[in-house]
């Protein structure tokens, strides 16, 4: 009877081991997502605690995202140990931010950003390779899983209290044990499997299924991503908080990552309506626009602030899940990629910092913003390459 097909015992299997698969996944990106914007609902009590300027401000960016670098360079190699392995790391430097001064701090966030860029390279592979025909949604439900994690974050500093910085990083220490807990529960990753007779050819090294120009192309947008991303995130609520001094900088960053979760809750149904190539450019443009207004106008109020942190957030929210599904569609998984994710992180590590480095040098963040509003255009520059459907993967035969 081909309307009353049972669910077979393998069809079972397969998909109780994807949930398997992700359930670990998602719970882990729901507690990065808190540890990755920690900085930005956190950076005006830091600043005042530290009496600190903004440009040495933005090296604790630099620092975090230098980290996330050299973990997600090496995170394609067993994705379950950089999950794993990952989480612990970024509990140890959370544990170790509650009690360090600025120099400290540098190396605190350093760890927090290597085990991040382990943990968050290997879950966006093992979710992009776990069911082909559903890689965009799945990507766009996994980023929306760290998006919420995001909000999290300014909910748990307000929960904590002005002032309680500490126990702020302990509460987040603790779930990140207990995401490299839940970790332990992925299934090993599956050795390739070699011919017998191939000595040579099973030791070679397996080429990358993308020629060098694409894949430079799609490593350069990750990085003006998370750069552009970070550098608003990290900075809006210290803008929101120097323009008006009725706004909150957990409110700002509420406010911001909300936005971007909701942009992504939306993804499935913009795919449909416009394609994912005009949905890329057209969200791009939207955050030009809004990063403009950010920095021409000289006395916003704080409904402009929160509507302005709000069109953000929804114009970049599908450009990072799109831009990944068009990469994995044509890549797979592959033990190099991680170089491809460790380019992503030199974004977070360089714009934020050049925000407030650029702030600094021109004495306001409207001058600062420039920074990410400059990324946020070559992402638009570098469109026609990476929504191109003519990149051809080259074959694992070709030499």
């Amino acid at each position: 009877m081909p309307g009353t097909t049972p669910l077979t015992s393998d069809a079972f299997e397969t998909r109780t081991s994807t949930l398997r698969v992700l359930g670990p996944v998602f719970f882990y990106f729901f507690v990065a997502g808190i540890a990755t914007v920690m900085l930005g609902p956190l950076l005006p009590a830091l600043i005042g605690r530290w009496h600190i300027q903004d440009a040495q401000a933005g090296t604790l960016f630099t620092t975090t995202f230098a980290g996330q670098l050299c973990g997600a360079w090496f995170a394609t190699r067993n994705l379950r140990a950089s999950m794993l392995y990952g989480a612990c790391m970024s509990a140890a430097g959370c544990a170790l931010m509650g009690w360090a001064d600025f120099n400290a701090a540098h190396i605190a966030l350093f760890c927090v950003g290597l085990g991040l860029g382990a943990g968050l390279t290997a879950g966006n592979v093992i979710s992009g390779i776990a069911i082909p025909s559903a890689r965009t949604r799945l990507i766009a439900l996994l980023n929306m899983t760290w998006g919420a994690g995001a909000i999290s974050c300014s909910l748990l500093v307000r929960a904590c209290g002005p002032g309680r910085v500490r126990l702020f990083f302990c509460v987040l220490a603790s779930c990140l044990v207990l995401a490299a807990a839940f970790a332990i529960f992925l299934p090993r990753d599956k050795k390739p499997e070699v011919a017998a007779t191939g000595g040579n050819e099973a030791k070679a090294e397996i080429p990358m299924p993308m020629s060098l120009w694409p894949l430079l192309m799609f490593s350069a947008a990750m990085l003006l991503f998370v750069g552009v991303e970070n550098a608003l995130g990290g900075w809006l609520p210290s803008y929101g908080v120097r323009a008006s001094s009725a706004l909150l900088a957990s409110s700002i960053a509420l406010y911001f990552w909300v936005s971007e979760m909701t942009g992504r809750l939306m993804l499935a149904g913009l795919i449909e309506m416009f394609g994912e190539a005009t949905l890329y450019r057209g969200s791009v443009v939207l955050l030009i626009v809004a990063e403009g207004v950010l920095i021409v106008a000289k006395h916003l109020s704080a409904g402009g602030v929160i509507a302005l942190t709000i069109f953000c957030g929804l114009a970049i929210a599908p450009v990072y899940p799109l831009i990944l599904s068009f990469f994995l569609a044509r890549t797979g998984n592959h033990p190099r990629l991680g170089r491809v994710f460790a380019a992503a992180s030199v974004g977070g590590a360089t714009l934020p910092w050049m925000t407030g480095v650029v702030s600094s040098r021109f004495h306001g963040l409207r001058a600062g913003l420039a920074v990410p509003a400059i990324g946020t255009v070559l992402l638009l520059l570098l469109a026609g390459i990476i929504t191109s459907t003519s990149i051809i993967p080259s074959r694992a035969t070709e030499r």
